[in-house]
C-alpha cells in the first residue's frame, strides 16, 4: 500500500478504537464512566463487569467485524459491477439473505446456524438470478445494477407478505430484527457470526489481487491470465457470504457497503483502493451509527439499521445526482 493509505487505514482504525472505547465506557445500566474504565482495566468486577463485558462489548465486537465486512463485501460488488451502486443492499443480494433468513425463522428454527444457512441460501439464489439475468445481455455492469434492483423490489414484497402472515408475537420480532439492530447481542450469538467474517474477509483479502486485475477491464484481465468466470464466481460467492452472515447475526443493515468504499476511495484519494481502509470505513461508520442509535433517543435504543438507512438514503440521492451529471 501507499504511504497515504497506511496512514489513512491508521488513522481510521484509532477513530474507530475511539469511538468503541466510548461505547463501552458511556454511563447507563447503572454503571458510571469510572467504573466501566476500571472494567477495562481490570481494576472493577461486579455488576459493571456484567454490563461492560458481557452486554456491552459483544454489541461493540460484533458492530466492528460486521461494518468491516459489509464494507469489503460493497467493495467486491462494486467492482464486479463495476459501478459505483453496486452494493448488495442496493442490488438484491441483502434482501435475498434476508428472505432465506425469514423462512428459516418462521419455520421455527432459529439458531444462528440455521439462520446463517437459510440467509447464505437466500442470498445465493439471489445472486445467481441477478448473475444469469445480466449476462443475457453480455454485460454484468449497469445491467446487474438495474435487474438486482428489479429483484430486491420482488423480494421485499415476498418479505412484507410473510411477515403479514406469520403471528403476531413472531411477525413483531421479525420486523423487529429485519430493521438492522445489535440490541441484545451476547458472546454465544457473536461468537460463531465473528468467527466466520473473519475468515471471509481474510479470503477476500487473498482475492485482492484478483479484484485489482478484475478492476482493469475485461480483456487486460484476460490478457494478463486471470480467468474471468471462475473469479466473478470466487468473488461472488464471498460477497455473499459477507453479506448472509452479517444478516444472520444482526438483520439487514444498509448504507455501509455502498458507501465505505466511496469514502475510503476519497480519503486515499486512488482510483482504487485496497480492502483495509474500506475495512476500517466500514468498521467505523457502523460503530459511530451504533452509538447514535444507542444515545440519540436515551433510554429508547433504536436499531442501527435505522441510522444507517436514514443516512443511506441522503447519500445515495446525492450519489446518484452527481452521476446523473457526469
Amino acid at each position: 500500500m501507499h504511504r497515504r493509505t497506511v496512514l489513512v487505514t491508521a488513522t481510521l482504525v484509532a477513530a474507530t478504537l475511539i469511538l468503541a472505547v466510548i461505547s463501552l465506557v458511556l454511563r447507563g445500566a447503572g454503571v458510571s464512566p469510572s467504573e466501566a474504565f476500571a472494567v477495562l482495566i481490570g481494576d472493577h468486577g461486579g455488576f459493571a463487569a456484567t454490563v461492560v463485558l458481557k452486554w456491552r462489548l459483544p454489541r461493540v465486537v460484533a458492530a466492528l467485524v460486521i461494518g468491516a465486512a459489509l464494507a469489503v463485501a460493497g467493495a467486491i460488488f462494486q467492482s464486479l459491477t463495476r459501478n459505483p451502486l453496486g452494493s448488495p443492499d442496493v442490488i438484491g443480494f441483502n434482501t435475498g439473505a434476508y428472505t432465506g433468513a425469514l423462512v428459516v425463522m418462521l419455520a421455527g428454527f432459529g439458531s444462528f446456524v440455521a439462520t446463517a444457512t437459510g440467509a447464505m441460501t437466500g442470498g445465493m439464489v439471489a445472486a445467481a438470478a441477478v448473475y444469469l439475468l445480466s449476462l443475457r445481455s453480455g454485460s454484468t455492469g449497469l445491467r446487474m445494477v438495474v435487474v438486482g434492483l428489479g429483484i430486491s423490489a420482488m423480494l421485499a414484497a415476498v418479505n412484507r407478505w410473510l411477515i403479514r402472515a406469520a403471528e403476531l408475537d413472531a411477525s413483531m420480532a421479525i420486523a423487529t430484527w429485519g430493521a438492522g439492530t445489535l440490541n441484545g447481542l451476547r458472546w454465544p450469538h457473536v461468537v460463531p457470526g465473528v468467527i466466520a467474517l473473519l475468515a471471509l474477509i481474510v479470503v477476500a483479502g487473498c482475492l485482492a489481487r484478483r479484484l485489482d486485475l478484475f478492476d482493469m477491464g475485461d480483456e487486460a484481465a484476460h490478457g494478463l491470465g486471470l480467468p474471468l468466470r471462475s473469479t466473478q464466481l470466487s468473488l461472488l460467492v464471498v460477497g455473499v457470504g459477507l453479506t448472509a452472515c452479517s444478516t444472520a447475526l444482526v438483520g439487514p443493515i444498509s448504507f455501509v457497503a455502498l458507501a465505505a468504499p466511496h469514502i475510503a476511495r476519497a480519503l486515499t484519494r486512488g482510483s482504487r483502493v485496497s480492502l483495509a481502509p474500506v475495512a476500517a470505513t466500514g468498521a467505523l461508520i457502523l460503530v459511530a451509527a451504533d452509538l447514535a442509535a444507542q444515545r440519540l433517543f436515551a433510554p429508547t435504543q433504536l436499531p442501527v439499521g435505522v441510522v444507517t438507512v436514514t443516512i443511506g438514503g441522503i447519500y445515495l440521492v446525492t450519489l446518484l445526482a452527481r452521476e446523473a451529471r457526469r
